[in-house]
């Protein structure tokens, strides 16, 4: 099964006041990374604010010089597919990623093809802290290099906790071993030779034996038994 993780940053909150300036995808087929990417910067068409700045570091300079979404839209399309789409806090994203798409007259994502690792996680997790970096300490992700929030990394970390969310990678593992196991065991004995049936009886002599140790048992339980009945 292929599906998408993905992350967005942006320039704040709400999708027209803000805009997304940055997109990282990162390709998944039956739960492991493929190492194909998606990535990202696009001209937001207005200023930096400073918290949001202060979050990603994408500042109005390096951002001068990227192009709108419409040029890079046709391309992203068409590496997610029809596949799932998995983010952390999925509304947030989908909002952003599906206003850009409605503001250059491309086709809505469907919001049945969201998989919320938010949702997931408060289910798994009650309680618990529950954000990207949480979850990364949870499970032993490396997150050393994550200074910045950053759309690609994000998605890579988020598909590493995406995959332990959902079992983690000893699942596929163990599934896979039975199965040659069994595989094994099926082969090893349809490959062996039919043997013709042994019949064990005992001799005229063990059935002598044994009466007489029976004669020297007194008062036996089922003796008893019998005779009650």
């Amino acid at each position: 099964m292929r599906e998408i993780v993905f992350d967005t940053e942006t320039t704040g909150f709400t999708f027209g006041e803000d805009r997304m300036v940055e997109i990282g995808c990162v390709e998944l087929v039956n739960r492991c990374e493929t190492g194909r990417t998606f990535h990202a910067y696009f001209h937001p068409e207005r200023t930096m604010p400073p918290g949001a700045l202060a979050v990603h570091g994408l500042s109005d300079a390096f951002l001068a010089d990227k192009p709108l979404f419409p040029a890079v839209a046709e391309e992203l399309i068409a590496f997610i597919g029809d596949a799932p789409l998995i983010a952390h806090n999925a509304s947030f994203d989908f909002g952003f990623l599906n206003g850009e798409l409605g503001r250059c007259g491309r086709e809505l994502i469907c919001t049945s093809r969201m998989v919320d690792t938010l949702a997931i996680a408060k289910q798994r997790h009650p309680g618990a802290k529950l954000t990207l970096d949480a979850l990364c300490s949870r499970y032993g992700i490396d997150r050393s290099h994550r200074v910045l929030h950053g759309a690609l990394l994000d998605a890579q970390l988020l598909a590493q906790v995406y995959v332990e969310l959902s079992g983690g990678r000893q699942i596929g593992l163990t599934l896979v071993s039975e199965m040659v196991v069994e595989e094994t065991i099926v082969a090893s004995a349809s490959s062996r030779p039919m043997r013709a049936p042994r019949h064990f009886a005992p001799s005229d002599e063990e059935l002598s034996a044994h009466a007489a140790f029976m004669t020297k048992i007194k008062n036996p339980i089922w003796g008893g038994a019998v005779a009650s009945g």
